[in-house]
């Protein structure tokens, strides 16, 4: 992949885009080590919530969502 510039956006998302993914694994591995059925049940949500805005980051490097056009 060539290399972006710093004022390039998707060096930016890219870099975001990492860091969520952390995140969402993260949380999922919580999960497995809460007993609280409201812990696990928020760390479960936080990472939909988490993969829905790396989507929103995809959507908009792609030009796929007609408000990234």
């Amino acid at each position: 992949m060539a290399q972006r510039t710093e004022s390039d956006p998707r060096h930016h998302t890219e870099n975001i885009k990492g860091m969520l993914d952390d995140l969402i694994q993260h949380v999922r591995e919580d999960v497995t080590k809460v007993d609280d059925p409201k812990a696990k049940a928020l760390f479960e949500t936080s990472a939909e919530v988490l993969t829905g805005l790396k989507t929103a980051y995809e959507h908009y490097e792609q030009g796929t969502e007609a408000a990234w056009r």
